[in-house]
């Protein structure tokens, strides 16, 4: 696949900790792609109204019409940056870097870069970021390999060149409280293909004790996911009720073995993105 320059069609990017999954509390540097092949808690028409407004125009709790509808119970908390984007160049995010401070950091793996979307392993974006990793060490040299995670949805197949060049696989598998379709959400070969990496998480949205149960139904024991690989955390898009539903997580966690997780930033930060 061709790719026309350097650049990465982005909805932000961004220096803050990551606060989400295994390695929450490590600090990160995010590179948000624009565009998802899913819109959790949001349907088809409304994404097209969101994507023909300019970006602010709407809050939240302005487009989660599916789970208005009783469709989900939940809304992507990034769906208003995703679906809004612009061409960035490799170069910017490197002098970013050095503006920050961070390069070394990132270059030394202290900082991880969180490559993240919307949906960051369609095939161009897999494409472009290996793209992106080369210019890395044609700026900074061959030794220059930062520590990627990817946050995906799990519907994408892995290409073999992106998949050799990442240390960590986030997978956050979909349920039916997203709205989104089973046969939209739920692709075997691309699952399989993360559990052939050598380190890779899955985590998924609880709701209450029917999310871990699907959970377990659609994806644990049809693909054999061990319960040490399963990381779970709640529904939620701002801090009104962090500490319940911290409380609903941790009593899952007890009853069926997997790791309990919460969403940092909503604690920090509340709705607020890009931190």
């Amino acid at each position: 696949m061709k790719h026309i320059d350097d650049t990465f069609l982005l909805s932000e990017h961004f220096y803050s900790p990551q606060c989400e999954g295994y390695t929450t509390g490590v600090s990160a540097y995010f590179i948000r792609v624009a565009g998802c092949n899913l819109s959790c808690g949001v349907s088809r028409d409304k994404v097209r109204e969101i994507k023909r407004a300019p970006k602010g125009t709407f809050e939240l709790e302005d487009v989660d019409d599916l789970r208005q509808e009783g469709k989900a119970t939940w809304v992507c908390d990034s769906v208003l940056e995703w679906l809004h984007g612009e061409r960035i160049h490799f170069d910017a995010l490197a002098d970013e870097w050095e503006e920050l401070g961070i390069k070394d950091w990132v270059g030394d793996q202290i900082v991880h870069l969180i490559f993240t979307g919307g949906e960051p392993t369609t095939l161009r974006n897999q494409y472009t970021y290996v793209k992106f990793l080369q210019h890395l060490q044609e700026r900074y040299g061959e030794s220059f390999i930062p520590y990627t995670e990817i946050e995906t949805n799990g519907t994408q197949v892995l290409t073999d060149d992106f998949f050799a060049r990442i240390q960590q696989i986030n997978c956050s598998p979909k349920l039916s409280n997203s709205g989104m379709p089973k046969e939209r959400r739920i692709v075997p070969d691309a699952i399989k293909r993360i559990m052939e990496h050598p380190n890779y998480w899955f985590k998924f949205v609880v709701s209450g004790e029917d999310s871990v149960q699907e959970y377990i139904k659609e994806y644990v024991e049809p693909f054999n996911i061990p319960h040490k690989k399963v990381l779970m955390m709640p529904a939620e898009e701002n801090v009104d009720n962090f500490h319940e539903n911290t409380r609903m997580v941790l009593e899952l966690t007890k009853k069926y073995g997997f790791r309990g997780m919460q969403r940092m930033h909503i604690s920090a930060w509340d709705r607020t993105t890009g931190v």
